[in-house]
């Protein structure tokens, strides 16, 4: 088939590669010219492991292209798929200019091409509050008249690291439409990828809409569970890994999503939770279970970083000290940063008077774009911790889980550690001589076990 994307951001760009990858035509627009040339170049703006290979091999294939002739872009597509952004405004609300921008694009498009050119499907693929298909829909109308056109909505539930595995052997696709010929377009679309027996869902466009939001708040709802239950286990001296253990053996409640930390961030989970929210309150119904999720997440950060500000309270506080951290990223896997917790917790300790030194494998370019001279980037593990009065684990990277701690505990300025991942066991951390506080359970070490008591 014919396909153009619309934006070549994280979900845009994902999917324009894999569908070329499966002998589609793939035509990948975005109005930001610098992106393009970038992409035209061999280059990738976003981090995902294989992302850059396929897209390689696909261009050298003559099936991917990318441009931001807008002419070029929509004039022979079979599809269109609205892969834009749709961020949270500063009311918490999602904000859909860039879906309105390219329904009218789209529209004009359309009815510059007349009556005589095959009727284009319009494929909804940013997440979107329940009922934005059919506004968009509605939207083309205006502007096309009587002109044929068919929408669907068609959500993504890629994982920011795993996000090509994701895409080539989904769990489950989900579509979105109004009439049996769109439907079975899509199905076509997306046969190669289901051949392992996985479901292709298709259903009305609302309920196709809201199983987005439904899921990733779900998910959601695990992770502030569990680290509002690592909370009560440090209140009362549980360890919450026995916990979770005991928890996850039953198999209603599965093992997913089920680890204490910092707390979700990233693009999908904040803005999702929030989307719920908003469509409550635009229909006058409570979301008090989404608001506490969210409530819960933006408090687990912060209550961590407590933690540090308490360790050295005794101690002047953090004025003058040097702070290491271990990850910037959200997740691992990934360079995406935005509400991740490392950066917020990077910024408080900054304002208390610290300096901050800070290390990813990754993300270390995005974040000194969005905070130029705010930190100092270091470009090795162990030299982030040299002189440092404490490192702070905020990303659960593979590289940061067997260390050399004697080289760590010779390097820093005092052996502590706060680990907002649990990536260590407390034994050997206490073993070993550090200073070692966790997520939900007893810190080890003497000025910690100090305090706790």
């Amino acid at each position: 088939m014919r396909l153009t994307m619309i934006g070549t951001g994280y979900v845009g760009l994902v999917t324009g590669v894999c569908f070329a990858n499966t002998g589609n035509e793939v035509v990948c627009f975005d109005v930001d010219q610098k992106k393009i040339d970038l992409l035209n170049k061999g280059g990738c703006p976003i981090y995902e492991p294989g992302l850059t290979e396929m897209m390689a091999k696909n261009v050298e294939a003559g099936r991917l292209v990318f441009t931001t002739d807008s002419a070029k872009a929509y004039r022979d597509a079979e599809m269109v798929f609205i892969c834009v952004g749709t961020p949270t405004g500063a009311n918490g609300d999602t904000d859909m200019k860039y879906v309105w921008a390219a329904a009218d694009d789209i529209g004009r498009v359309i009815k510059a091409a007349g009556p005589g050119a095959e009727p284009k499907v319009v494929v909804v693929k940013s997440t979107v509050p329940v009922g934005t298909t059919h506004a968009v829909r509605e939207r083309i109308k205006k502007i096309v008249g009587n002109l044929p056109f068919s929408v669907a909505d068609n959500p993504e539930f890629l994982k920011e690291g795993a996000a090509i595995n994701d895409f080539l052997k989904p769990d489950r696709v989900v579509v979105g439409v109004d009439d049996e010929r769109t439907g079975g377009l899509m199905r076509e679309l997306y046969e190669p990828f289901v051949r392992q027996g996985h479901p292709i869902y298709v259903m009305d466009v609302l309920s196709a809409e809201m199983v987005k939001y439904a899921s990733n708040n779900f998910l959601a709802t695990k992770i502030s569970f569990i680290n509002e239950m690592a909370n009560l286990c440090e209140a009362y001296g549980a360890d919450i890994a026995r916990v979770r253990e005991g928890m996850c053996a039953d198999k209603r409640i599965g093992n997913q999503f089920l680890y204490p930390g910092l707390g979700y961030g990233g693009s999908c989970f904040p803005k999702d939770t929030l989307a719920c929210i908003m469509m409550g309150r635009q229909r006058d119904i409570p979301t008090q279970l989404s608001q506490a999720v969210h409530d819960v997440n933006q408090r687990q950060r912060k209550r961590f970083y407590d933690k540090i500000e308490q360790h050295f309270a005794g101690e002047g506080g953090l004025n003058g000290k040097t702070i290491a951290f271990w990850g910037m990223a959200f997740k691992p896997n990934t360079d995406d940063i935005r509400e991740a917790p490392a950066i917020d917790m990077m910024k408080w300790a900054r304002a208390a008077g610290a300096k901050v030194r800070a290390f990813d494998p990754v993300a270390a370019e995005n974040v000194e774009k969005e905070n130029p001279g705010a930190f100092e980037i270091s470009d090795g593990l162990y030299e982030t911790c040299r002189g440092a009065s404490a490192l702070v684990i905020a990303t659960d990277w593979d590289e940061y889980k067997q260390p050399d701690f004697q080289k760590m505990k010779a390097l820093l300025a005092s052996p502590v550690i706060f680990d907002g991942r649990n990536l260590y066991k407390t034994e050997h951390m206490e073993r070993a001589g550090f200073v070692y506080y966790s997520v939900g359970r007893a810190p080890v070490g003497t000025a910690a076990a100090k305090q706790h008591a």
